[in-house]
């Protein structure tokens, strides 16, 4: 591996062209991916059948809308566990679990199952005349989204035509099918979508990051892994990969046993000084020994630490597989420099919200698990930690073990917050802890003022839930919200 290439088998070629005209297709679930892939479908003259769960307003109006285009919709949790008759093929939503009835039924039957992901990978050569971009992918289980929008600014300073899709919320259907032309995308894929991809093969492609989330879903961590790592089967030119992952298994050992085409090389990344195919930081530099003529003995300054917007440790790590998927892809260096200078991060991850008698506020609403949550915490020296939300069957030991010294006190709340509460009192039985029994969402107002109470200067009072957010918020969007405007209403 110190070389830099993969020894893995050589990938296997692409399936063959798939026909869809005159094929009866069901479409499993509305929403982003599944509305998008009834209409392509219905486009390309195939019988469609779209079964959905859910039977509320907003299903019955996005249902509508695809009957007046001829396509069949069947609402219900009956109507979605049952296979219609005659389907050729079912491609599905990302977020259906595995396990649901219909599937059940299709894999009896002999039925393939697609997800949307495969479906746009099949789709994407498909309009007459027009090259199909290459796709250059990201995933793991924090930090994708940023990466990705990262990547696509480093793109567009080369003067590249691209566009941040996939998981991002950019159906990629709608790149792959729309009339706009592109040089290269960028591709946010989450666990769900690679589970029901077989067929993709990215140009490079990054997994950032393992570590226990979903697991509801896939059962396993052992399943979740190697879901993710289906990201660098068939991978061209390179496979990204963590170089400072001390997790079994880590993003290496995916890459390790990934069947990628011949030449196709593993790159590192790490926050220390690079080996060899490596890109990493020297004196406050980004620095690629990866992507150079002399990868022994030269190295390339890109970008400084403060060209990193905000420049906390795991936001700088998503700076380099940015960079190193787009040194793949031939990006100069100057493009990355100038690609992250440009780079504005989306609201709620690690968002600073005021400084209030010498105390900072931020917004970490989107550090949904407890990985995201352990990276935020290492980012500031002292912090009153607001936490606590839907569990998704996470622990929280190790966690509060590693964070235990930087804690100043903690403020609880959400359905699973005694999870955490239990934690703290094995590994940080010093620290206080506020615990608040209300799970509406004006508690967000009294979690800031308690937060408030035992800060002091020079302190960062951090939402960094380490849970999702539903039991009291829609998502994690409006949790951020509720924080900021409490901490408004505490500064007025």
């Amino acid at each position: 591996m110190g070389s830099g290439q993969v020894t893995a088998p050589v990938a296997s070629q692409s399936p063959e062209p798939y026909r869809f005209r005159g094929r009866r297709i069901t479409v499993a679930g509305l929403g982003v991916s599944g509305v998008p892939a009834a209409r392509a479908l219905h486009g390309l003259g195939a019988h469609v059948t779209v079964v959905n769960d859910g039977d509320d307003e907003r299903a019955r109006t996005q249902a509508a809308g695809l009957e007046r285009l001829g396509i069949a919709v069947r609402l219900g949790e009956e109507a979605a566990s049952t296979l219609p008759e005659g389907t050729e093929l079912v491609v599905t939503a990302p977020g259906w679990k595995p396990g649901k009835p219909l599937f059940a039924a299709a894999e009896q039957a002999g039925v393939p199952i697609w997800g949307d992901v495969e479906l746009a990978w099949r789709l994407r050569e498909t309009r007459a005349g027009k090259t199909a971009p290459p796709w250059l992918a990201v995933t793991g289980t924090n930090g994708k989204t940023t990466t990705v929008r990262m990547l696509a600014s480093i793109l567009e300073a080369a003067g590249l035509r691209t566009a941040a899709v996939g998981n991002i919320g950019v159906s990629l259907l709608d790149a792959v099918l729309g009339d706009e032309e592109y040089d290269v995308l960028a591709v946010e894929l989450s666990s769900y979508q690679l589970h029901w991809s077989s067929s993709l093969r990215a140009h490079s492609a990054a997994v950032l990051n393992l570590a226990p989330d979903h697991l509801d879903w896939h059962g396993s961590m052992e399943a979740y892994a190697a879901d993710k790592g289906r990201v660098y089967e068939g991978n061209r030119i390179a496979c990204v990969y963590n170089a400072d992952a001390t997790d079994k298994p880590s993003t290496e050992d995916l890459v390790r046993e990934a069947d990628v085409e011949e030449g196709c090389r593993a790159v590192g990344f790490t926050l220390g000084t690079p080996g060899p195919s490596q890109l990493g930081v020297v004196d406050g530099i980004l620095v690629d020994r990866a992507f150079v003529e002399d990868r022994q003995g030269s190295a390339q300054e890109l970008a400084e630490v403060a060209d990193v917007d905000p420049p906390a440790p795991h936001n700088i790590a998503n700076a380099l597989a940015a960079a190193a998927l787009a040194r793949a892809y031939g990006v100069p260096a100057a493009a990355v420099r100038d690609g992250l200078r440009a780079f504005t991060p989306d609201a709620h991850r690690i968002a600073h919200v005021a400084d209030l008698d010498e105390v900072a506020y931020v917004d970490d609403s989107k550090a949904t698990n407890t990985h995201a949550a352990q990276a935020s915490l290492a980012a500031y020296g002292s912090i009153v930690w607001i936490a606590g939300g839907l569990a998704k069957g996470a622990t929280f030991d190790e966690l509060v073990a590693s964070s235990a010294k930087r804690l100043r006190g903690v403020v609880l709340i959400g359905a699973d917050r005694a999870l955490i509460r239990e934690a703290l009192a094995r590994h940080a039985p010093e620290v206080p802890v506020v615990d608040l029994g209300r799970t509406d969402t004006g508690a967000m107002l009294q979690a800031v003022q308690e937060a408030k109470r035992l800060a002091r200067p020079g302190d960062t009072v951090l939402l960094a839930p380490a849970c999702a957010s539903m039991d009291m918020f829609a998502n994690y969007n409006r949790r951020g919200e509720a924080f900021a405007q409490a901490v408004r209403e505490l500064g007025a």
